[in-house]
């Protein structure tokens, strides 16, 4: 009862978040943008975005190993790829992490406690370097209303990766010796992420202010990671209403760039249906 009364909360703050999106920014001159996009700049942001979600495979994949969990790497790239599928096509079932975390369980001795901590572990890693390349963005000189923030923002970056750092040491000792390793991937993940939001700029035909357009990107990244909406969506285009209204940008391209990563992520996600069908068999390494 506790996850569908969830589910229906997901659902209609997500309705609520986009009605209230498209009350202010008239839907008929967002889809436009959207008809004018380059195809081939958004073929090139799909392919930074897969990019990414590989590295990102390759991370966990770190992660495992550290505790003696040795999966192919084709096994596990395509039981990311159904984890991707079950976090946005259903929300209301088992969750993409969950599923991971039960496959490994049910093939592995290793304690329940250790797969759920890496799993939490790779999301933290990820949100950390997103919150780094948030952070070194407002540090640079992208808009004056970011002034007042720059020293809480300077001090802040060192303290928390400090703090992530200490964390690990006292929870997750045994990963201290993969803490570059895995940090290097998740700066890559964001790279390319942030690469793939600035082709659907250009897509979009923005000529100016990429800076402040990537900062939102990233802001509104951080708040989807939140599980307030489904899929993130609604929670990521009102972080891009607002970004818009703060920063003087355009809302339509704005919007746009929304949903278009939105778009892209559902795309590729999607792909995981066939893992879903027919699950793959699993594959271990000595």
């Amino acid at each position: 009862m506790k996850k569908k009364v969830l589910l229906v909360f997901k659902f209609l703050l997500s309705a609520a978040l986009l009605y209230f999106i498209f009350k202010k920014i008239p839907f008929a001159d967002v889809k436009q943008t959207l008809v004018n996009a380059s195809w081939p700049y958004l073929g090139l942001a799909t392919l930074f975005f897969v990019a990414s979600k590989i590295i990102a495979a390759q991370r966990l994949q770190d992660y495992w190993k550290n505790i003696q969990i040795r999966l192919s790497n084709t096994y596990h790239l395509k039981l990311y790829l159904l984890g991707m599928f079950y976090n946005l096509f259903l929300p209301g079932g088992i969750g993409g992490d969950a599923y991971k975390g039960y496959v490994i369980k049910q093939q592995y001795e290793t304690p329940t406690k250790k797969i759920v901590g890496i799993l939490v572990l790779d999301r933290l890693s990820g949100l950390l370097l997103l919150t780094v390349f948030a952070g070194i963005l407002i540090l640079l000189p992208v808009h004056d209303s970011l002034d007042p923030f720059f020293w809480w923002v300077f001090l802040a970056l060192p303290l928390g990766t400090a703090l992530f750092y200490k964390g690990l040491k006292k929870w997750y000792p045994e990963t201290l010796q993969i803490f570059w390793s895995t940090s290097l991937k998740s700066a890559l993940v964001q790279l390319s992420q942030i690469l793939s939001a600035f082709f659907i700029l250009l897509a979009l035909g923005v000529k100016d202010a990429y800076g402040l357009y990537l900062l939102v990107f990233l802001l509104s990244s951080i708040v989807a990671v939140l599980p307030l909406t489904i899929g993130g969506v609604g929670s990521r285009e009102f972080t891009f209403l607002l970004g818009a209204q703060w920063f003087g940008l355009d809302y339509d391209k704005a919007i746009a760039m929304s949903l278009l990563f939105f778009i892209i992520t559902a795309l590729i996600s999607f792909l995981g249906i066939g893992y879903h069908l027919k699950k793959p068999g699993l594959v271990k390494l000595d």
